[in-house]
C-alpha cells in the first residue's frame, strides 16, 4: 500500500526526490488537495456568501460542506468549527476571546512541552490581567507528569491548554484526564492538536475538551488554513476578535449584531480554495484509514526507535516506548551541534529540521541546546529510516576524522 500512497505526491516521482522527514513542519500534499485548488481556481474562483449567481453559490455550498466534513472528521457538529488561518492564528483568537475570563490572581496552566504558540498567547493574557501562568512538569520518562499537574490546577486556574501530541519528543498527553482536572475546578480545556491531528483519531466529544485547534498543512492539505473548534453553548456566550464584513445581522452608526457561531468569527472574506482542499485532505486521510495509519506509525516507531538507540553517542529525547507516541524522533549527538547535523544530511538529501523547533522552554528543562529532529508522514518508510541512521553513522565518521 504505500507505494500507492507515495504515487499520490508527485515529489517522490522527482528525478532525486528527497528523503523527507520534516512533516512534523509541514506535510506534503497529494495530488487530490492539489486538485481541489486547481479545480477552484480555474472553475469558480469567486467570493461565497450573498452571491445569488451559480459560481458562487457553488463555492459556498462547498465550504459548507468542507465545514461539515471537518466537524464529521473530529465528531464534532458544523456550528463549532471556526476557519482560521492555522494553528497559530487560531490560539491568538482564543487567548483573546478568552481574556475576559481571566482576571488578577488567576492562573492559566499549560505544560513545558508546549510550541511557542500554545505558550506566548497565554503568557501575554496573564501579564495583562496580572494572572500567572503555570507549566507542568515532564517526568523521566518524558510524559506530562499528572501528580504535578493535579497540584498546579487549582481553584484559580481559568485555563488549561495543552498539546495533542509534543512537535519535539512525540509524547501524547492524556488530555481527556487533564480536561477532567481543569473541569472540576472549573476552568476551560484547550487541546492544541497541530502534531496529532494527522496521527490519531480525533473526537472532541470523547475527549471533552471546550476547544480545539490544527491546521491543515500538517494533515495532507494547503497552508494557510486552519479550525478552531468550540463547543456550541461557549461559542454562543464569546465576542468575535476580528471585526468587520460578513458577521453582522446589523449595523447603524453607533452599534452592530452579530449573527451567530460560528460566522461570526469568520469576518472578511476566508481562504475560499483552502477550506475546499481541507475538505479533499481529510478524505485522502479517510481513504488510507485509522487503522493503517497507525498500525504504520507504531511499526515505524519500533524500527526506528531500535535503529537510532544503536548509534553511538546518540540520545532520544522522546519516550523509548513504541506505541502511544508520534512518529518524530528528535535526538542529540555527543559532540555534534544539532543545526551541523541536519546541514550535513541535507547534503545526503535527507531533510530533517533542528534547533529548538519552537519549544525553547522545553530545551531549557531538559538542559540541553535543542535537537535534530526526523518526523514522519504516512508515505515514510522504513528505507527512510535506514538512509537516516547511514547518513548519520557517516557523519559521526567524518567527525572522528
Amino acid at each position: 500500500m504505500i507505494d500507492d500512497i507515495k504515487s499520490q505526491f508527485s515529489i517522490f516521482s522527482q528525478k532525486s526526490p528527497p528523503i523527507f522527514l520534516d512533516s512534523g513542519a509541514s506535510s506534503l500534499t497529494p495530488s487530490v488537495v492539489i486538485d481541489a485548488i486547481t479545480d477552484y481556481y480555474q472553475n469558480f474562483s469567486v467570493n461565497i456568501h450573498r452571491g445569488l449567481y451559480e459560481l458562487s453559490e457553488k463555492a459556498t455550498i462547498m465550504c459548507e460542506n468542507s465545514r461539515k466534513k471537518v466537524a464529521s472528521f473530529i465528531h464534532a457538529d458544523s456550528q463549532e468549527i471556526i476557519f482560521t488561518p492555522g494553528t497559530t492564528l487560531g490560539l491568538n483568537m482564543l487567548a483573546q476571546m478568552l481574556s475576559s475570563k481571566v482576571t488578577a490572581g488567576d492562573n492559566i496552566v499549560i505544560s513545558i512541552a508546549e510550541h511557542h504558540a500554545n505558550i506566548l498567547p497565554w503568557q501575554k493574557i496573564a501579564k495583562q490581567v496580572g494572572a500567572e501562568l503555570r507549566f507542568i512538569k515532564l517526568t523521566d520518562a518524558f510524559q506530562l507528569d499528572m501528580q504535578h499537574a493535579a497540584t498546579i490546577i487549582d481553584s484559580k486556574t481559568k485555563i488549561v491548554s495543552i498539546t495533542g501530541m509534543s512537535n519535539v519528543m512525540g509524547t501524547i498527553p492524556d488530555c481527556k484526564a487533564i480536561g477532567k482536572l481543569a473541569h472540576t475546578v472549573g476552568a476551560y480545556m484547550i487541546i492544541d492538536a497541530a502534531q496529532s491531528i494527522a496521527h490519531q483519531k480525533t473526537d472532541v466529544k470523547n475527549l471533552d475538551c471546550d476547544f480545539l485547534v490544527f491546521g491543515a498543512h500538517k494533515m495532507y492539505g494547503p497552508t494557510g488554513v486552519g479550525v478552531l473548534y468550540g463547543k456550541k453553548e461557549i461559542l454562543d456566550t464569546l465576542e468575535p476578535v476580528f471585526v468587520g464584513g460578513d458577521i453582522v445581522s446589523m449595523v447603524t452608526e453607533q452599534h452592530a449584531e452579530w449573527v451567530g457561531a460560528p460566522y461570526k468569527f469568520e469576518t472578511g472574506t476566508p481562504p475560499i480554495a483552502g477550506i475546499i482542499a481541507m475538505s479533499a485532505a481529510i478524505n485522502f486521510i479517510e481513504s488510507i484509514g485509522w487503522k493503517y495509519i497507525q498500525k504504520h506509525e507504531e511499526e515505524l516507531n519500533e524500527y526506528a526507535i531500535t535503529r537510532l538507540q544503536q548509534i553511538k553517542g546518540l540520545a532520544i529525547i522522546g519516550p523509548n516506548r513504541f506505541a502511544g507516541r508520534g512518529a518524530n524522533y528528535a535526538f542529540t549527538i555527543e559532540g555534534l551541534h544539532t543545526h551541523d547535523i541536519a546541514d550535513m544530511l541535507a547534503k545526503q538529501n535527507i531533510a530533517v529540521r533542528a534547533g529548538s523547533h519552537c519549544a525553547m522552554p522545553l530545551s531549557i528543562a531538559l538542559n540541553i541546546n535543542g535537537t535534530t529532529r526526523a518526523s514522519c508522514g504516512i508515505y515514510t518508510t522504513k528505507q527512510d529510516i535506514d538512509a537516516l541512521c547511514l547518513g548519520l553513522n557517516k557523519i559521526i565518521e567524518i567527525f572522528k576524522k
